[in-house]
């Protein structure tokens, strides 16, 4: 088959690779739209060391079942699907009380690293468990199906928050997680939802995802938290940060009420200052989120509805073949520049 392979850091070419081997309780499946996550351009340098050539890379995905293994029985070929990103074993004590994105033995579709390799959906077909498959509406086209995995990112950030409908909120970066965050929010009955970031196009697409209030970090404009305070006095409920620099985690503590929840989402720096005195002394809570553990069928069900809407962060959509333009794309920052999907390219016909 087909794939777009990161045969060493900075360089995908389009690759013949044996289709994958199913076992007894897998399924194939043909890859009919995958998004390029954050994730998977960081790995295209290295930078992140989850993406250790060679590897195809791919996990937000969504497409048809080609061939199901022996032992599957509820999945026939045909069917339109996608799969949760974490490959979760289903039986070590994390994933008996239901978190998943914490099991022991997790791998992740699309990543190589230390531990383990397995190739992804930037790809004619790729398989995995029954285990991690949900199905998918008619009426989702594929291109959004392929942002499942992103909005139960942001589903999650605010399930384990213990957000409270009628609570104000503060998400610091408005790129593709913090939208869905502003999204997820307004979904779950937020009062206020304030939004910060430097990118004034990125500002109007949150206030297009239901933000309240925007915030244009920009030099000489005020900083988030002396907006936030002027305008709720005390502090934010909940603040979701979504970039993961120092500079934004100091924000975030500095906006919170006094028992208020931090939740972190981003994670570009592996170390960051913090303001512990007044974590401390404002008794604030530092909750980290990971992945999803269990979002999907809800994320499956506010796509379809259009509860939640992705459409304006697909940015453009790519065959599988100019793939490695898009990550160049991405990767240089191109303006106004949040999603590429790819999709198989087409099928010539005398």
């Amino acid at each position: 088959m087909k794939a777009l392979l990161l045969s060493s850091y900075m360089n995908l070419e389009m690759a013949d690779v044996p289709t994958p081997a199913i076992g007894s309780d897998e399924v194939l499946i043909r890859v009919e739209a995958c998004g390029i996550c954050g994730s998977d351009v960081h790995g295209f340098d290295g930078a992140s060391g989850r993406r250790i050539p060679p590897i195809v890379m791919g996990h937000e995905a969504a497409g048809t079942i080609a061939a199901v293994g022996s032992d599957v029985t509820f999945w026939k070929a045909g069917d339109r699907v996608t799969f949760d990103s974490t490959v979760y074993c289903g039986h070590c004590a994390y994933c008996l009380k239901g978190q998943v994105n914490l099991c022991d033995n997790r791998q992740v579709v699309g990543v190589s690293c230390v531990d383990y390799r397995r190739h992804g959906a930037f790809a004619e077909f790729v398989s995995v468990p029954e285990r991690i498959l949900y199905r998918l509406p008619e009426e989702l086209p594929f291109e959004e199906a392929a942002m499942i995995e992103a909005v139960s990112v942001a589903l999650h950030a605010v399930r384990v928050s213990e957000f409270k409908a009628g609570e104000t909120a503060l998400v610091l970066g408005a790129g593709m997680i913090g939208t869905l965050v502003v999204q997820s929010l307004r979904v779950a009955g937020a009062s206020q939802i304030f939004v910060a970031d430097p990118d004034a196009s990125r500002l109007e697409g949150a206030v297009r995802s239901g933000a309240t209030t925007t915030i244009h970090l920009a030099e000489g404009k005020p900083d988030a938290p002396a907006v936030v305070m002027e305008k709720v006095p005390g502090g934010i409920d909940h603040v979701f940060e979504a970039v993961g620099i120092g500079a934004t985690v100091k924000a975030a503590v500095q906006a919170t009420r006094k028992g208020g929840t931090i939740t972190l989402v981003g994670n570009i720096a592996s170390m960051v200052e913090l303001p512990l005195q007044l974590v401390v002394t404002r008794e604030i809570r530092l909750q980290g989120t990971a992945a999803s553990a269990g979002e999907y069928p809800r994320a499956i069900e506010l796509l379809a509805s259009k509860q939640i809407d992705v459409t304006p962060l697909i940015s453009d959509v790519q065959p599988l073949s100019k793939g490695a333009e898009a990550f160049d794309r991405l990767y240089k920052k191109e303006p106004n520049l949040i999603k590429i999907v790819l999709t198989p390219d087409a099928v010539e016909t005398a």
